[in-house]
């Protein structure tokens, strides 16, 4: 009998209650009489005495039969005025907690409650605080690497702005102004390059006289590489015709307003089919009149202000001439009036030209490297001597030159050039797609400081959530305590382990 008294009691949390009830230390109908309790407790405790330690015991924590007792213990001090010489207290206060009490010792209701009670705080109530503060603690840790993605993606947003404005040739300050800026540059630009054209004259002559001999062409070859070489960069009227203009009246394109319509076109509408349809633009020629007149009709202009001609009158003779022809002789106007490199059409069969010369280099150079054997030797016997007299190398400087000439002219920043000229909308254009890098740029650092924001909410919930957790945990070990003390007492001191209590 000694050895067992010495034995611990092992009782799993979760099995506690029905171990108290199988062992019939409670009742199988402890619920109803708690319910009854328990509005009890709500009465009593409406009127209690000023006691730092009451307010303690009453705030915020589930009242229980172990409160019910120190309750009544603070009570014998504060009524003590109402103790009578029979010992019993007239306070209605004393008389109702230590109803309480009865009650709950009646049938050991009390234990039945403080056991169900340790169970779903190890169960439920620890667990379920455990998780909001796990969850807290991972927002943030969530919040902070997405906080950081968008400080990162917005600054990746502003060196690709920065990177943009650089292969442009700006700086970024203001787009619209310096891309306009940059084609009062280009005039020059392009000079500068019809004067390096005159250095081609040695690879025209080679490339000349090379097809003649393997082709026997007798066509000329690189017109317009030729004229340039011999001529510079002159207007595209003197190439057309020959002839130096003795005036030259330049197209004046006038700076577009952020939100005008700059391109010459006209909207004929949808007809009826939907805003959505796409229909094609007709696109109109500065300076083409096309007899209608777009004033308000009067009572001599015929059909909406457009003068058919008079029916009963011979047919209109239309006559067609050559571009230009409606000029005054020598005077250059329109595309006329560009320069070669400037006029698209020219400069697309200039830079033609150059590539169709550096492929013949390419080549040249690829074939001298393999002509080791007499039979290459021999093939070019009776070659002109502009032919024979080519050293490898030479012909790689010569390669050197045209690449260097093809590169200034194909290069992105001079493309972005040439469209700016050929349309200021297109300045437009470029401005809005820059600018809408640094608007996802500052959309992103707003997103990341509304993380920021959310990052210290979720802070703010872990230190409301740490030290409830802390609470529960030393609630819950007190309760243990004061269980196990309990039922130690109902086998004659006998150790009683509870156990899986943790939170």
């Amino acid at each position: 009998m000694e050895n067992i008294q010495n034995l611990p009691i092992d009782i799993q949390t979760s099995k506690l209650l029905d171990w108290l009830l199988d062992r019939r230390h409670c009742n199988l109908k402890w619920q109803s009489a708690v319910k009854e309790i328990r509005e009890k407790i709500n009465v009593a405790i409406q009127d209690m005495p000023e006691n730092e330690e009451i307010k303690k015991l009453l705030s915020g924590s589930y009242i229980h039969y172990f409160h019910c007792l120190r309750i009544v213990e603070i009570l014998k001090g504060t009524e003590a005025s109402s103790k009578n010489i029979f010992g019993r207290y007239s306070s209605q206060r004393m008389k109702d907690w230590q109803e309480i009490v009865s009650l709950y010792e009646g049938d050991n209701v009390y234990l039945a409650e403080v056991a169900s009670l340790l169970s779903r705080n190890v169960s439920y109530e620890g667990p379920a605080l455990r998780k909001q503060l796990a969850k807290a603690q991972q927002l943030q840790q969530e919040l902070s690497r997405r906080e950081v993605e968008c400080q990162s993606s917005a600054a990746d947003l502003r060196e690709r702005y920065y990177a943009a404005c650089k292969k442009y040739g700006i700086t970024g300050e203001n787009v619209a102004r310096e891309l306009q800026a940059l084609v009062k540059d280009l005039p020059a630009v392009l000079e500068e390059v019809g004067k390096d054209a005159a250095k081609l004259e040695e690879q025209i002559q080679l490339y000349t006289a090379f097809t003649n001999f393997v082709c026997e062409w007798s066509e000329p070859v690189l017109p317009m590489l030729t004229f340039v070489q011999k001529r510079g960069n002159a207007t595209f009227y003197e190439w057309r015709t020959g002839k130096v203009p003795t005036v030259i009246e330049r197209p004046f394109v006038e700076d577009a307003p952020p939100d005008a319509v700059t391109e010459d076109t006209i909207d004929w509408g949808n007809f009826g089919e939907g805003a959505n349809s796409q229909e094609p633009v007709i696109t109109v020629e500065d300076g083409a009149d096309w007899g209608i007149s777009l004033e308000p009709g009067s009572e001599d202009s015929g059909a909406g202000g457009i003068d058919w001609g008079d029916s009963e009158a011979a047919p209109i003779e239309i006559e067609i001439v050559d571009a230009g022809t409606d000029c005054p002789e020598g005077v250059a106007k329109g595309e006329d009036a560009l320069s070669i490199l400037e006029n698209s059409q020219s400069r697309s069969q200039f830079i033609d030209e150059l590539m169709e010369l550096e492929v013949f280099l390419m080549q040249r150079v690829s074939e001298m490297g393999e002509e080791g054997d007499v039979v290459a030797m021999s093939q070019f016997q009776l070659a002109p001597s502009v032919i024979q007299g080519q050293s490898r190398e030479h012909i790689r400087e010569m390669l050197s030159e045209v690449q260097d000439l093809l590169g200034r002219l194909t290069s992105l920043r001079m493309q972005h050039l040439f469209m700016i000229q050929a349309s200021p909308r297109y300045v437009e254009r470029v401005s809005e797609v820059l600018r809408q890098k640094l608007k996802q740029a500052d959309i992103l650092v707003l997103k990341g400081a509304t993380m920021a924001e959310k990052r210290q909410e979720a802070l703010e919930e872990q230190s409301r959530l740490e030290p409830r957790v802390d609470l529960l945990a030393g609630c819950t070990r007190e309760l243990q305590k004061l269980i196990e003390a309990d039922i130690s007492k109902k086998y004659h001191k006998r150790p009683v382990n509870i156990m899986g209590v943790n939170i």
